[in-house]
């Protein structure tokens, strides 16, 4: 661990590990692997595959560089792996052989490299690989919750997160947000007012957060809202999951403004320029970081690693050699040969392009906003209580009416928009059937009328906080009534496609809003 040693020990967070996880043993198998390795060792014991008839001899991958390396247009960095003497840029021998559990001893380090120069955690920590971060996730639950817990979670959380652990009678503690992420204030007097008896359960231990560019909101907890969630974890002892796929695609504000060409930045500018993680500023020990290459190398890659105190990566080591093993053998290799050709400032390079790419994609659905809706900042619109922009159109009488407002995200893909039901007439006539959830139910012919149109978005309801069966309706989640949630996602369609949709989604409201339509950008 060399310069590890010398950083903070952690705090003594054993107690958070459930009945389940410090019951697990090390895998006996595991043990015998590491005999094999052995010089002179002849092992009868073992029932690995004899790798003379693994039926893959070679692979090339041709990959793009990334913009800091000089090629020429349309050149290719060609990564080469084998067996024996043809072996190339690397040996594939290892990677096709079961593995320890915790994964290639250099691809490890390669993860605590990259840990080390883009977040310096003060405390002492280890990184072990993963198949992603939904399996990260899974295993983590499966560390440290028991039965029927709460897991405190953002007011919109990601619904995979949750659904892995409805099973289990778990239910989420939602912390509502303003732009800044959850409210410190907020989180402290849910933990300090909790009461066990009326919520039927423990207080929470835990606390799962996409911290940045988060799924679905887009928000991004500031540096300074970061210390303050910090501060009253350690105050009522949370430990924090950082499930942080999009890290590296933080960008600054939308402007109308015509974006510059594509420019890296030198490493260390571009890494000053994000926001500090959790695990960053971590001196006890509590954070558990997800780290995958999902979003930033290709999402079948099926690669990731948890940054962690040792005391929490040693059990989920247990776990991971009996339950995954590995992450696939071919994916560890493809990355290690990958970063011998970049190197971590090309890999940071890339990541950079990535941040520009998507940058735009944003700008052109919040262009397309602009183009299809009088966009107002909240303070001015009909709706000055909402966050960041309202979307209005004028009805036959030129009356402003509030469509949806949405934050302008600073990272990740997507775009989160509340709609306003207020005064839309077939709102009106579903509340008055005193139908136990309306919003819910317009809601959803809302999404069908689009859907008919050929324009998907995501229903905002994927994402309430799962509090029990008992609070799914609006007025039963004490959500606000007469409006809903849909999220806009930016990531894949072309900016044809972006202004086509949200024009389609402007014919649908055009239709149900009952404002008289017209072309808004000619004005």
């Amino acid at each position: 661990m060399g310069s590890l040693d010398r950083k903070l020990a952690p705090v003594d967070l054993s107690h958070h590990i459930n009945l389940k996880s410090r019951s697990r043993h090390p895998s006996p198998l595991k043990d015998i692997i590491k005999f094999m390795g052995y010089d002179g060792m002849i092992s009868l014991a073992g029932g690995l595959p004899h790798p003379s008839l693994f039926p893959i001899e070679n692979a090339q991958f041709d990959c793009l560089p990334p913009p800091s390396q000089k090629t020429r247009d349309g050149e290719v960095v060609n990564l080469h792996l084998g067996r024996g003497p043809s072996a190339g840029d690397l040996d594939l021998t290892q990677f096709l052989q079961y593995g320890s559990g915790a994964g290639n001893r250099q691809l490890v380090q390669l993860a605590t490299d990259l840990t080390e120069r883009v977040h310096a955690p003060p405390c002492q920590y280890e990184c072990l690989l993963h198949p992603g971060n939904t399996n990260a996730w899974s295993k983590v639950v499966g560390l440290l919750c028991e039965d029927n817990d709460f897991v405190v979670v953002e007011e919109f959380t990601y619904p995979s997160a949750q659904a892995l652990w409805i099973p289990m009678g778990i239910k989420a503690a939602p912390v509502s947000a303003d732009a800044e992420g959850i409210l410190a204030t907020s989180l402290r007097d849910t933990l300090e007012n909790w009461d066990e008896k009326a919520r039927g359960g423990k207080r929470p231990k835990l606390l799962y957060l996409v911290s940045v560019g988060s799924n679905p909101t887009g928000i991004t907890i500031s540096a300074r809202r970061r210390k303050e969630i910090y501060a009253v974890c350690v105050e009522f002892d949370l430990v924090i999951v950082e499930d942080d796929p999009y890290y590296f695609l933080q960008y600054p504000r939308y402007s109308q403004e015509e974006q510059q060409p594509f420019q890296a930045e030198p490493p260390e500018q571009f890494l000053k320029s994000l926001v500090p993680s959790f695990l960053s500023m971590d001196t006890q020990g509590r954070v558990i970081r997800l780290e995958s290459f999902s979003k930033t190398l290709f999402p079948g890659l099926r690669l990731g690693y948890f940054v962690a105190n040792p005391v929490f990566t040693e059990r989920l080591l247990r776990v991971t050699e009996v339950e995954t093993q590995d992450p696939a053998g071919l994916s560890q290799a493809f990355t290690i040969a990958l970063f011998k050709q970049w190197g971590i400032d090309g890999y940071l390079a890339w990541l950079q392009n990535l941040q520009y790419q998507y940058k735009t994609r944003r700008n052109w659905l919040l262009s397309a906003f602009h183009d299809q809706f009088e966009v107002l900042p909240a303070a001015k619109s009909p709706v000055p209580t909402a966050q960041g922009y309202v979307a209005c159109l004028r009805d036959k009488s030129g009356k402003l009416r509030p469509v949806f407002s949405f934050v302008d995200p600073e990272a990740g893909m997507f775009v989160w928009s509340k709609f306003y039901f207020d005064g839309v007439p077939r709102f009106v006539e579903l509340e008055s059937q005193s139908l136990e959830d309306p919003e819910q139910a317009f809601s959803q012919e809302l999404w069908e009328a689009m859907a008919a149109e050929l324009v998907l978005l995501t229903p905002g309801s994927y994402y309430h906080a799962w509090q029990g069966p008992d609070k799914v309706s609006t007025k039963a989640r004490g959500a606000d009534p007469r409006s809903a949630y849909f999220r806009f996602s930016f990531a894949t369609p072309t900016k044809e496609q972006i202004h086509e949709a949200v024009k389609r989604v402007r014919t649908v409201l055009d239709r149900l809003w009952e404002v008289a339509a017209r072309d808004i950008t000619a004005t």
